[in-house]
Formats: structure tokens, C-alpha cells, sequence
């Protein structure tokens, strides 16, 4: 019987070698392919049945999690999560999701993995085969770091270059617009700034051409409402030698030339002479420009930033401003808002004007309390040039080493009437209650200009603003 047994066996073997069987030779090829594949693969590869059963580990998923394949083979997922090898499992998220699922985790070894868990369904719709596929991400999250820590960087850089150049921020709608600046910076198109008087148009533009690709070169301004139009167009395009009575007999370059290479900044450009803006759209629009007296076309490289309070669209409306000169200037518009509507950047401005003229003038002054509590609560009309020259006349003339609020103007004192009304003995609390309300309506409407953002100010609905603006006889406007 044995004989035969060995016979039979040696019959078999004999067959399968000359390929009597040759599924079972393919399924043998496969799984050793199969195994070469997990051993040489870079990602780790973890499969398992659907109940979560280790079935088979590539080498890489070994070296990578710190323990050994033997340790895995046979044993549930769940136990090896258990025992802190690994602080979480995708496949363990795919037998409650049953679906795809992508995790990141850290591992035992403290590597940082991506791992991605792929259901394999069976006719029925039930998991067959769970496959894991790990990736080490170590190095790139490190990298990732890196860049944020980069960028940071670049961040506090760039707030303390704005601190230097006076250009303070904290509010968000600022920093909006520094933002927004700084993308348009590094083009080569026309800017237009837009707002109030003395909000820092000019600042602004120093910063764009700090920050473009001209920063090293000059950067040239002109203020077209502080010039005679008897002189802006010589000053902006120069003249030749002898073309007017006065003139150099050499000529003179204007600025459209000084600046070439960098940026020319034309600010109050809405003050420009509307006989002399068909010459201004030529130059800008097509980079030439002629001297008075010349016929010769000079060429050039100029960035143009502009820059205006008024309303140039009415202004074009009125017949005021060309059209045409207004949609070459405003290719990039910016709007800064006015210090009004960004109430963070009043502190910060205070303290930093302070620490400039305390320098400037070799002091040690400070300010006290109610005169901070006074300046931040107060509307500024004038924006940052005038809490600029305000801090500095504080610094030069205040007696004391302490800023009081005595020393401040009468229509920053004119604040403190709100509470002293409230103070006051000699009338009742409901007369006071109602002249206290009638002030804050006042003032609301006032500093915000319509009922809609005073009630927003006040935090109350419009309504009830109009309600108490017509029991008050205040007027109302929107």
C-alpha cells in the first residue's frame, strides 16, 4: 500500500512538471508574483479578509510600522490597533463605512502615515478583502511645516516693513487691501487708490512699488492739485530748450522721465487739468511722451500708480474727467477704507505716532487712559494725517510727561458730554435717560450718514432709529 502511495506521488510530480496541471502552476506563479510584489513595493501594502483577519504584509508596511509580519499574519486588526501599534486603522473605518476611506495617523515608530483602506465586495455585496495601502508622509508634513514656518516669517517681515513705513494695520479690512496690493504689485498694470483724504494713499503706493519688480528703482510723485496748470504740463512732460519765455536754454526732463524704469505716482489725480488729460491718456496709454516744444517721441518705462478722494465716475458724469483717461486709470482699482470703519487700527496708530515723535524729539511721553478711551471713541474726519499731527502736537506741548485729556482738542472733550449728562443732579433719570439716547442718535447719525448703519452701530433695528429721530426732530438721511 505505501508502495502505491509513493507511486502515486512520483506519478503526480512527474505530471505537474510537464504541465499536466497547469492551473495549479498558474495560481503558483501568481502568488509568488504576488509576494515579490509586497516585498519590493514601496508603499506598504496590509490585506486582509472582510472581517479584518491579516492575510498577507509587504515588507515596506514591516520596516515602516516596527513590527514583523509573523506578529500580524493570522491576527485581527483590531487587536494590533489595540496594542498600540498603530493609533488608528483605515480598515477598521472601511468595515464601518463600507467604503473607501483615507486616514492619517501616527505610528508606533512616531512616523506620520497616509493610509488608505479599498473594500473589495463580493457577489453578495459583503467585504471579501480589505487592502491597505500605507504611504510615509514623515518627511513631506516636515517640509509642510517648514513652509508654514517660512511663510510666517514672511508674514512678520512684511508687517514689520508696513510698521516701518507707517502704514499700521490690525483691522481685517486693511489687511484686506495690503493683501490684495501685494498680488497686484507684481503685474504691471495701472493702479488706481481710491479714499478719504489722509488715509494713506501715498504710503500705500510706496508700498506697491516697494513690492513690485521696479522697488529698486524710483519712485517719483506729483501732486497734480499742487501745481499751476500753467506749469503741471511742463513738469510732467518737460520742455526743450527755448520753447517758452523762461525757459532753460538745455531744456528739462519732466517727470514721466525721472521715473523711468520705476513708478510714477499721480497723486490727486482727479485734480488734473481736463485740457491737459487727452496728453496724460497718450503717454500712459501708449508710453511716449513729447516735451513742450518737441516733436520727437520719447519712450518709456513707467509704472503708473494714481491716486484721488473724489468721485471720478461723477466727476466723468459731469463732464469733469474724460471717460476715457478714467477706464485707463482704473484697470486695478483700491479702496482704503477710512479710519472711521476700522476702529483696531486707531490703538496701534496712537502708539506707534507716539513712539516716532517721542524719538524724534528725544521725549518720554505717554499717554493716560481717558485720553486713549477719548481718541479711540473718536470719529477721526481727518483719518491718519490727522491723528498724525495731532499726536505730535500732543508730544511738543503738553506740560507733563503724561498726555492728559484736557490737553486734547474740543471736539475730542466734546465726547465726554455723553456721560456728564448722566452725572448731572439737576435732572430727573428718565430726562437724563432720554438725553443720553438722544445724543448717541445724534452722534450715530452723524458719524455713520444713514439710519441703516447708525442702527447697526447702535445695535438696534432701523426702525426703531427712524422712530427716535423723528421723537427727537433729528434729521434723518439714507
Amino acid at each position: 500500500m505505501e508502495k502505491m502511495n509513493n507511486t502515486a506521488v512520483n506519478y503526480f510530480n512527474k505530471e505537474f512538471s510537464i504541465g499536466l496541471f497547469p492551473e495549479i502552476e498558474e495560481a503558483r506563479e501568481k502568488a509568488l508574483e504576488l509576494d515579490a510584489i509586497l516585498d519590493w513595493s514601496h508603499d506598504g501594502i496590509w490585506i486582509m479578509d472582510g472581517k479584518g483577519m491579516t492575510l498577507r504584509v509587504s515588507k515596506s508596511w514591516e520596516d515602516f510600522a516596527g513590527i514583523k509580519r509573523e506578529d500580524m499574519i493570522g491576527r485581527s486588526v483590531y487587536d494590533i490597533v489595540n496594542e498600540g501599534y498603530y493609533s488608528d486603522s483605515a480598515a477598521i473605518h472601511v468595515m464601518q463605512e463600507m467604503k473607501p476611506v483615507s486616514i492619517i495617523y501616527e505610528t508606533r515608530t512616531g512616523r506620520d502615515a497616509l493610509v488608505t483602506g479599498i473594500p473589495v465586495f463580493d457577489k453578495d455585496g459583503s467585504i471579501w478583502r480589505i487592502v491597505s495601502n500605507i504611504r510615509d508622509m514623515t518627511e513631506l508634513l516636515s517640509i509642510k511645516r517648514e513652509l508654514e514656518k517660512t511663510q510666517e516669517e514672511i508674514r512678520l517681515l512684511r508687517e514689520q516693513q508696513l510698521q516701518s513705513d507707517s502704514l499700521v494695520i490690525r483691522s481685517d479690512g486693511m489687511k484686506e487691501v495690503v493683501n490684495f496690493v501685494s498680488r497686484a504689485a507684481q503685474a504691471e498694470a495701472t493702479i488706481l487708490i481710491l479714499g478719504d483724504s489722509g488715509t494713506g494713499k501715498e504710503v500705500l503706493a510706496k508700498l506697491i512699488h516697494k513690492l513690485s519688480k521696479r522697488g529698486e528703482e524710483q519712485f517719483i510723485k506729483i501732486n497734480c492739485g499742487a501745481i499751476p496748470e500753467t506749469l503741471i504740463e511742463s513738469e510732467l512732460f518737460g520742455y526743450e530748450g527755448g520753447s517758452f519765455t523762461g525757459a532753460r536754454q538745455k531744456g528739462k526732463i519732466g517727470l514721466f522721465e525721472m521715473a523711468e524704469g520705476g513708478t510714477l505716482f499721480l497723486d490727486e489725480i482727479g485734480e488734473m487739468p481736463l485740457q491737459l488729460q487727452p496728453k496724460l491718456l497718450l503717454a500712459i496709454q501708449d508710453r511716449q511722451v513729447y516735451r513742450v516744444g518737441g516733436t520727437t517721441p520719447i519712450n518709456l518705462n513707467v509704472r503708473i500708480i494714481a491716486a484721488t478722494n473724489r468721485d471720478l465716475k461723477k466727476m466723468v458724469a459731469e463732464g469733469k474727467f474724460r471717460e476715457d483717461l478714467y477706464y485707463r486709470l482704473n484697470v486695478v482699482p483700491v479702496t482704503i477704507p477710512p479710519l472711521r470703519e476700522r476702529k483696531e487700527d486707531i490703538l496701534p496708530l496712537l502708539f506707534h505716532f507716539l513712539d516716532k515723535f517721542n524719538k524724534k524729539y528725544k521725549l518720554n511721553k505717554r499717554y493716560s487712559s481717558p485720553a486713549i478711551n477719548l481718541m479711540v471713541s473718536y470719529s477721526w474726519p481727518g483719518n491718519v494725517r490727522e491723528l498724525e499731527n495731532l499726536t505730535e502736537r500732543l508730544v511738543v506741548t503738553s506740560p507733563g510727561e503724561e498726555i492728559c485729556q484736557e490737553q486734547l482738542p474740543e471736539e475730542l472733550k466734546r465726547e465726554l458730554e455723553l456721560t456728564e449728562v448722566v452725572g448731572c443732579e439737576s435732572i430727573n433719570l428718565k430726562k437724563a435717560t432720554e438725553s443720553l439716547e438722544k445724543r448717541l442718535l445724534q452722534q450715530a447719525l452723524e458719524r455713520f450718514g444713514s439710519t441703516r448703519k447708525a442702527a447697526a452701530a447702535l445695535g438696534v433695528a432701523q426702525p426703531t432709529v427712524v422712530r427716535k429721530a423723528k421723537k427727537y426732530g433729528l434729521r434723518v438721511t439714507d
